[in-house]
Parts: structure tokens; C-alpha cells; sequence
């Protein structure tokens, strides 16, 4: 059933941490950081109890096994000769890659500690640019430069995975996907500035799924949801509430649209925007239904806290004001740059940013309350300079 995406937009006014925010941020374990090498990672995926690290970098994904004090090189999954672009892991520890050469690989785990990998049929002519499981695990979904979202389910007479394509009303690139709870509803966001809610519904794969606020009858390709913003900035990222009640999209111009709909031909019951103070975010995730993380440019991720009535900045995570080390390293390269050149004819300046990421966040991935075994708050997982970061949020 198609849904109007009009209605009200609301906007969301960033405000400035509270004493209570300081006092929390105090009191919160420090960021556990994996550092695997300075080239950088494109996805990075945890399998569900955490013991096996995947990351995508360069043309393969590298996998880490947790050893108890650190992570270790594994192995490595060799079978694309161009750039992968994204991993994913689902609860039977089945690995999916996919990459700039239009081909995306399964990978199960043999009994000689090898990987196989299952051919996947994507057909289509430009590069797959993300890939994620769905929930229960019997299928994913591929983002891809072909303006189509292949969804891919394993077809065991011919051992292989073949895949369904959504294409209308799509008409550019598709950057992120993220799948309802309930393993049927997949949202997109795309380079034309539209972030939308299909039906990913296979006949013969899926269990009919319960009525929803996004719909009722869901046949394949069936759009629920359809938004851009008056910018018509890309959509880097897409999110699902954990009850799959609200959505969460990233757009280039610096925003975060949050969305909560009504029901089948409604417009949606809200729709905020945040603006952020901040460069583009390239990853969200939620942590619960009020409190979601995002991460890119600016190089450390940030909280955002809220309801259907509102969301607001809450705090930063890893905040450059607190690494008061580096921060004053940098400001005296700055004063005594001229003193430098002048006297020696060299400049000494450091060039590390006052972050535990010294370049860009590509993903922000959540791990849970559970992480090795010991409970805590929230934690969410960043990479993209050859380091992993997990911060409790």
C-alpha cells in the first residue's frame, strides 16, 4: 500500500550538554580501539557474539577473531577484483561481500577453518554499494549504481543465491538499506534525495508479516514510503527504529530526518529534521527508540536524543574539547609555525586530529548492551581509518 509522505516537518534545535550529560560522559568506560593498520576500511560487521571481526578493505574482507585481549588476523576472503564496498554478518555466521565489480559472495565457514563462497546472482551493470542481512537471516539485500536493490534468497537446487530487483520508482544510485524487524520492510536512500520504505517480500522465503504502520499487503516492490527534502541532498544513510516504528535517514546537507508514520494512504504522524553543526553524517544507527548515534566527516560520532514530539543534540562521543593533550600540541604547532620556518627553516606541526579516528567515520554499526560476554550500556562500533572503535554510548 502506498503512503503519502506529507505533513508537517518539524525542526530540531541542537542544544548545549548538560551538567548531568558531563557528568555521565565522566563516568563512562573509555573506547576500546582495535587498530588494524593504517589503509582504510570501507564496512566493518561483528557477528553476534562478537567473536569474529569483518572488515572490508581494499578488493577483500580481512577477518579478526577475538583472542580475549585483542583480535587477530584470521583470514582473508579473496574473490573480488575490484574495491569491496560492504560486509555483513547474520546469526549462522554466514559472511556476505560486495563490491565496485558487481558481484556479491557468500561465505561459510568449513570444517578446515577455510571460507567458501557461493556465487550470488545480482545482475545488474554498475557497482553494488551496500549490502545487509535481514534479521532472521534467510536473506539481504544489495544497494547498487544500477538504480535497482537486488534481494537476494538462496535457491539450494542450484547451490546459489539468485535475487529479485526493486526498480521503480528508483532513479539513481542507491548508497544505504536497512531492513524492517520484521525481515520484509527494507528502506533506501538514494543520490536523488529520496529516502523510501519497500516491501522486500519473497513468496516462499517469508512468513506473511503482521499489519504494520507502514502497511498491511506487502507484495514485492510495494513502496510504503516515499520522502525528500527541499534540498534534494543524498541520502547517505537509513535507519530503522528497533521497533521498525520510526525512520531515520542521513542526508548530505548536514540533516537527520527522523520519521514516525500513521498507516496505509496517511501522511506520516511527524517528520523532524535536525540540523546538525556539524559536516554530513555517512552512518547512523539507533541505540534504543529515543536515542540514535551518527558519525562521518567530523570524525567522532555523535549522540541525538528524542521522541515523536521532538529530538535534540544530546552529546559527542570522543569530544576533540576533551583531549586536551592533543589539543594543545595542535594550538602551540600553530603559535610557533612562523618561529619555526624563521629559525629552521622547517615547520613542526602535528598533524593528528584531536579524535580517536583520524579520518572520516564510513560506518557506525550497533552492538548491543552484551559485548564479550559483560553487560553495560548501549555500544555502538566506527571505523574508517584502519581503526575499529567501540564507544559506549
Amino acid at each position: 500500500m502506498c503512503r503519502s509522505a506529507s505533513g508537517s516537518i518539524k525542526k530540531a534545535e541542537s542544544v548545549y550538554p548538560t551538567a548531568k550529560d558531563i557528568i555521565e560522559r565522566t563516568l563512562m568506560p573509555s573506547p576500546e580501539v582495535i587498530n588494524l593498520g593504517y589503509e582504510a576500511i570501507a564496512d566493518h560487521a561483528f557477528n553476534s557474539d562478537h567473536s569474529l571481526l569483518a572488515v572490508a578493505r581494499n578488493n577483500i574482507a580481512e577477518l579478526y577473531y577475538d583472542l580475549g585481549n585483542s583480535f587477530e588476523f584470521g583470514a582473508a576472503l579473496k574473490g573480488h577484483d575490484r574495491k569491496v564496498t560492504a560486509v555483513d554478518i547474520n546469526s549462522q555466521n554466514e559472511i556476505v561481500t560486495c563490491s565496485q565489480d558487481r558481484n556479491a559472495y557468500v561465505w561459510k565457514a568449513q570444517s578446515d577453518g577455510s571460507w567458501k563462497p557461493t556465487l550470488v546472482l545480482l545482475r545488474i551493470n554498475r557497482a553494488a554499494t551496500s549490502v545487509k542481512w535481514s534479521p532472521n537471516g534467510l536473506k539481504f539485500a544489495v544497494g547498487t549504481g544500477a538504480r535497482v536493490i537486488a534481494v537476494s534468497y538462496y535457491d539450494e537446487p542450484n547451490d546459489w543465491w539468485i535475487s529479485k530487483h526493486i526498480k521503480k520508482p528508483l532513479k539513481s544510485t542507491v548508497l544505504s538499506i536497512d531492513w524492517h524487524p520484521n525481515s520484509v520492510l527494507l528502506a533506501s536512500g538514494s543520490t536523488d534525495g529520496h529516502a523510501r520504505v519497500f516491501s522486500g517480500y519473497i513468496k516462499g522465503v517469508d512468513t506473511r508479516p503482521e499489519p504494520s504502520a507502514w502497511g498491511e499487503r506487502l507484495p514485492f516492490q510495494t513502496l510504503c514510503f516515499d520522502y525528500v527534502n527541499d534540498s534534494q541532498a543524498w541520502v547517505d544513510d537509513v535507519a530503522f527504529s528497533p521497533s521498525g516504528n520510526a525512520l531515520a535517514w542521513a542526508t548530505h546537507d548536514s540533516s537527520i530526518f527522523v520519521a514516525y508514520p500513521s498507516g496505509p494512504d496517511q501522511p506520516p504522524l511527524a517528520v523532524h529534521e535536525i540540523d546538525a553543526v556539524s559536516l554530513p553524517y555517512q552512518s547512523l544507527v539507533w541505540t534504543t527508540e529515543s536515542q540514535l548515534v551518527a558519525g562521518g566527516f567530523d570524525c567522532f560520532p555523535v549522540v541525538y536524543e528524542g521522541s515523536q514530539s521532538g529530538w535534540k543534540l544530546a552529546r559527542n562521543l570522543d569530544d576533540p574539547k576533551s583531549h586536551k593533550d592533543r589539543g594543545q600540541a595542535t594550538e602551540q604547532s600553530a603559535m610557533h609555525m612562523f618561529r619555526e620556518l624563521d629559525l629552521k627553516g622547517t615547520q613542526n606541526e602535528s598533524t593528528l586530529l584531536p579524535t580517536i579516528h583520524q579520518n572520516a567515520i564510513r560506518t557506525v554499526r550497533y552492538i548491543g548492551t552484551n559485548y564479550k560476554g559483560k553487560s553495560g550500556p548501549p555500544k555502538v562500533s566506527t571505523s574508517g581509518d584502519g581503526k575499529v572503535v567501540i564507544f559506549s554510548v
